[in-house]
């Protein structure tokens, strides 16, 4: 598989592609907005106590998912790419301000699209894991990337709905 860029990406994506019956402007403010962020984003029983978005192409974002025993996990990086509505890319290479950061893991790219009509419209949701090399992909991956990107969508289907 190629990437947009052209670049071999084979063997380093994870990719969860859903039906979800809401529009995309509504996915877009899911992924954006901090308050909607913080309601989704973290697979229960874990949760997340605080997101941070600076909506801009080098604006930093940030959630913060803390676990059932307490442990914290920060999930900095910045925007890549922004068009509203349709597509956002974000990588954790960078925390803030094009500071680079310890160990860059991956850049995920979120596409939103339209699909089906009348009782079945809804948006293509399409989250693409892209890792650094192979390896981080397969810890990803056994760290339960399937089981809890899929938890979260639920999360975040359940909230869009409401909106």
């Amino acid at each position: 598989m190629s990437g947009a860029d052209g670049s071999r990406a084979e063997g380093r994506d994870l990719v969860l592609t859903r039906h979800i019956k809401a529009p995309r402007s509504v996915l877009f403010r899911c992924w954006s907005e901090p308050d909607l962020l913080t309601k989704w984003i973290a697979p229960a029983p874990w949760k997340a106590t605080r997101a941070e978005s600076d909506l801009r192409v080098g604006g930093a974002n940030l959630f913060v998912m803390q676990g059932p025993e307490g442990e914290e996990m920060p999930c900095p990086g910045i925007y890549l790419e922004i068009e509203k509505d349709r597509r956002l890319v974000m990588t954790d290479a960078y925390v803030r301000a094009w500071e680079p950061s310890e160990k860059p893991f991956m850049t995920l790219i979120l596409t939103f699209e339209d699909e089906g009509q009348g009782d079945s419209a809804g948006t293509r949701y399409t989250a693409r894991a892209r890792h650094w090399n192979e390896e981080d992909r397969k810890a990803h991956e056994e760290m339960g990337f399937h089981e809890g990107w899929a938890k979260c969508t639920d999360q975040l289907e359940e909230l869009a709905r409401t909106l």
